[in-house]
């Protein structure tokens, strides 16, 4: 175990490095000036080549890259070009929000699609599993934003069930955080349905039922602790991707987190934000695959990492 969770941490590692790298590399590529864009479009050549030297910006790539890590690795994350405050702070400051919906969000995920998978699977080649498969394939292949904005005026505009935006209560949560349940619940779905259909044909369900158990007693106590060991390490990896989702549904639901603040940097160039959020988020990323790897044997014994 102990190799193994060193060996994780050095591709950890390696990973990270390259996010920062690519990131970095890309918004050096990019068009936009930021320099250009605090001077105002009115400014002057040379106004805009003393901020540009003030931010670094007139340095070579490698060199702007090689000091981003020194400062990195003394846990400095820059300042804003735009706000004029430390990354870090700005980050802290919403950090405690992106972590609720995500928290609220992940939950939903797993209590719609575990949901869904078992009853299909229970109903398997019948027009209700139809239904649902359909109803989890759309959910999967719906665009955040669109679904965000219908949503939105349909629970909030229309039925008025929810408020339009704001933070702070279990009411304001509940909307964004069920669309993204909704919209990410159709991959666990899919996956309990097919877990649970091939542990349904396994010889020790065949001897639970023999032995006089009734159903529910069958699928709750043997089928669904085994159906569901796939799920755990699919949470590890849906985090990326929900991640990606908060910066839609936080910019329309006007959630104040990560998420909001990456939409904003993105739209003023704002480069250290842009970077610094990029990377906290492939933290989280990477450290939740590595918990959930670790989580599979605990469920699973005849798992062995040290053979993975």
């Amino acid at each position: 175990m102990t190799i193994y969770i060193l060996r994780r941490l050095a591709y950890a590692v390696l990973i990270l490095l390259g996010v920062s790298f690519i990131t970095y590399l890309l918004l050096y590529l990019i068009p936009a000036d930021p320099a250009r864009q605090l001077a105002g479009r009115s400014a002057t050549p040379e106004t805009v080549a003393n901020i540009r030297a003030q931010l670094g910006l007139d340095l070579p790539f490698y060199q702007q890259y090689f000091q981003y890590l020194m400062n990195l690795v003394q846990g400095d994350l820059g300042r804003s070009y735009i706000q004029r405050t430390e990354v870090s702070a700005l980050i802290g400051s919403r950090l405690s929000a992106s972590s609720q919906l995500l928290v609220w969000g992940i939950g939903f995920e797993l209590l719609i699609g575990i949901s869904l998978g078992v009853l299909a699977a229970l109903k398997r080649n019948t027009a209700l599993d139809r239904g649902l498969m359909a109803f989890s394939f759309v959910g999967v292949s719906s665009p955040h934003f669109i679904a965000s904005m219908l949503f939105l005026y349909l629970f909030a505009v229309h039925l008025e069930w929810f408020p339009l935006g704001g933070y702070g209560t279990t009411h304001h949560i509940l909307l964004p955080a069920i669309t993204l349940g909704l919209l990410g619940s159709g991959w666990y779905s899919r996956m309990v349905r097919s877990s649970m259909i091939e542990v349904l044909q396994q010889d020790f369900i065949r001897t639970a039922h023999s032995k006089g158990l009734t159903r529910m007693r069958v699928i709750f106590r043997h089928v669904l602790p085994n159906a569901i060991i796939p799920v755990i390490p699919m949470v590890g990896i849906d985090i990326g991707i929900f991640i990606g989702g908060l910066v839609v549904v936080e910019s329309v639901f006007g959630w104040p987190g990560l998420g909001q603040l990456a939409w904003q940097a993105i739209q003023r160039v704002d480069i250290p934000v842009i970077v610094g959020v990029t990377m906290v988020s492939a933290v989280v990323i990477v450290l939740a695959n590595l918990i959930a790897d670790l989580l599979v044997p605990l469920v699973d014994p005849r798992i062995n990492l040290e053979k993975s």
